[in-house]
């Protein structure tokens, strides 16, 4: 039996969030991470014009740059549970395919989400990467290997920074989503029609809330 995942939980900006270092080495830990104030994170790619950096500030949201790539993310306290897995090399879900730890942790994720949602229609992405015409703005647009999906919609979404020593894997999913709330923040010529984003599934916050200790479990 391999060694358990410890669970840490932890309340605060999601720039400091970011921050955080993995330890070398690197522990079998979950990191709980409940944000203390609204933010819009970019993908460490995503140009900073994207944002209207006007409107964030009007509604009080941090704009936040991430060191994996991808869309721009928006976060809410009470609205989204994010959790950082760390999986150290050669620890199981480790692989020296980039992608392996994501299937990994994807597989797990979809595992407990069944077992809160019952007879849901869940699937983990196992395909390449699938891109929209928006995905590079909004990252729930598109769809990663290893993320999870219920009844079609997207409902986990996972990024990773990783080194040699560990994969720090980061996925977040929501109990209250509205795109028109991230849309806004976003600048003008950068702003896609609502109606032409995918769906973004979103789950009870009592079992959004579960499911940390459930996966360290």
């Amino acid at each position: 039996m391999s060694e358990p995942y410890r669970l840490l939980s932890s309340a605060s900006t999601a720039a400091d969030f970011h921050a955080r270092l993995v330890p070398d080495p690197a522990p079998l830990e979950i990191w709980w991470l409940e944000v203390t104030a609204p933010a819009i994170v970019l993908g460490s790619t995503q140009p900073a014009d994207s944002v209207d950096d006007d409107a964030c500030r009007r509604a009080g949201v941090d704009v936040v740059r991430r060191r994996s790539g991808g869309g721009a993310v928006l976060l809410f306290p009470r609205q989204v549970t994010w959790v950082d897995v760390i999986v150290p090399a050669g620890s199981p879900g480790w692989g020296d395919d980039i992608h392996a730890p994501m299937l990994w942790l994807g597989r797990q994720l979809a595992t407990v989400f069944e077992e809160h949602l019952g007879e849901s229609a869940l699937s983990v992405h196992e395909g390449a990467l699938e891109s929209t015409p928006w995905s590079r703005t909004v990252c729930f647009d598109g769809l990663g290997v290893g993320e999870v999906l219920l009844d079609g919609a997207k409902l986990v979404g996972i990024s990773q920074r990783r080194t040699r020593h560990a994969a720090r894997l980061q996925c977040c999913w929501y109990s209250e989503y509205d795109p028109a709330a991230l849309v806004e923040l976003l600048a003008p010529a950068a702003r896609p029609p609502l109606d032409v984003l995918r769906p973004v599934a979103v789950v009870p916050r009592e079992i959004a809330r579960a499911i940390p200790a459930a996966l360290a479990a």
